[in-house]
């Protein structure tokens, strides 16, 4: 990468260190940070690394749609393998679902033809994946229903509802994607055994990080790799020569060197990006234990039903005794 995008005068970690001490706005919210979102903090403003683009803040201002819709667009696209491309961005506060769980990154938007497309980013691999997938795809049905019912009145129709794409990358991919070790994308939907084709609404994409960044997916010369490699680069080194096999994204990486002339700006971002962090920390914790106490209660079950066949097992005997007693009683009796 031109070094002139990120560096003027390299500066020590030290002396940007002393100089975000010295500012009593970016003071406070730099001592709250851990210890790695600071080091990564005053990597990114001496221009050592780029920006972890997988947490939401620094996504989010890189793929605003508002601003550089094509970004996000060509995104998706490489993703679904279809072209769309997006409208605008639906707040997730509204959705039907708590939407507590472990992510990194949340964006919904909604496409030019109406579908409605869910991109998320997952840190650790939550329990009970496919259920929650399920859930949320659902919970994007009933929010276009509503919404299009509401738009269309009494001449609303089912066929006026649109596709609703799931997309979930997950940086550390569960287990059962082990299976599957020499592929890094999984697209599905509805079929059937018979080979009956019916076009239905839901649609997933799953993205395994961890999988493409192994050889040789990060080699491939296309958009998805493309998109995929800019997502999980983090020093200018990969970064150069990630620009120097796609031109295009110089412009992004200029302006997220831009980006080092403000520091309260990024700051902000890695603030929090850490809350984020933070609440999944707790909800993963959570879920483990209740994962946990679901095993212990699974095997207590266990437990409770092998003493009951064992309680079983010497009735039917004490049964057998009483039986053979009884008819001993009546052989002496007849004696």
């Amino acid at each position: 990468m031109n070094q002139n995008i990120w560096n003027d005068l390299p500066e020590t970690r030290e002396v940007i260190q002393a100089r975000v001490e010295a500012n009593p706005t970016l003071r406070n919210t730099y001592r709250h940070l851990t210890s790695p979102f600071r080091e990564r903090f005053l990597d990114f403003l001496r221009g050592a690394r780029t920006l972890p683009l997988t947490y939401d803040p620094f996504f989010k201002a890189i793929f605003d749609p508002t601003l550089h819709p094509e970004r996000l667009s060509g995104l998706i696209s490489s993703l679904l393998g279809i072209p769309v491309k997006v409208k605008e961005i639906i707040p997730v506060e509204d959705r039907m679902l708590d939407g507590e769980s472990l992510l990194i990154m949340d964006v919904l938007v909604e496409l030019e033809d109406g579908s409605l497309t869910n991109v998320e980013i997952q840190k650790i691999p939550y329990a009970f994946p496919a259920e929650r997938m399920a859930c949320y795809s659902s919970d994007l049905v009933m929010r276009q229903y509503a919404r299009t019912k509401s738009l269309r009145g009494e001449k609303f129709s089912y066929q006026d509802m649109r596709k609703v794409y799931t997309i979930v990358i997950f940086e550390k991919s569960p287990k059962s994607f082990s299976k599957i070790p020499d592929c890094y994308i999984h697209r599905g939907r509805i079929v059937f055994d018979s080979g009956l084709e019916m076009d239905f609404l839901q649609e997933y994409c799953l993205v395994a990080l961890d999988v493409f960044r192994k050889k040789p997916y990060s080699e491939d010369r296309n958009e998805q790799a493309a998109w995929l490699s800019f997502l999980t680069t983090e020093t200018l080194e990969d970064a150069e020569r990630l620009m120097n096999k796609y031109p295009w994204l110089e412009e992004i990486y200029k302006e997220i060197a831009m980006l080092r002339q403000k520091p309260g700006e990024v700051l902000h971002m890695f603030s929090e990006a850490l809350k984020i962090m933070d609440r999944n920390t707790v909800n993963y914790m959570i879920e483990e234990q209740q994962k946990e106490l679901e095993e212990k209660d699974k095997q207590l079950e266990q437990k409770n039903e092998q003493l009951e066949q064992k309680d079983k097992q010497l009735q039917e005997k004490d049964q057998e005794i009483l039986a053979l007693k009884k008819q001993l009683e009546e052989l002496q009796s007849k004696g």
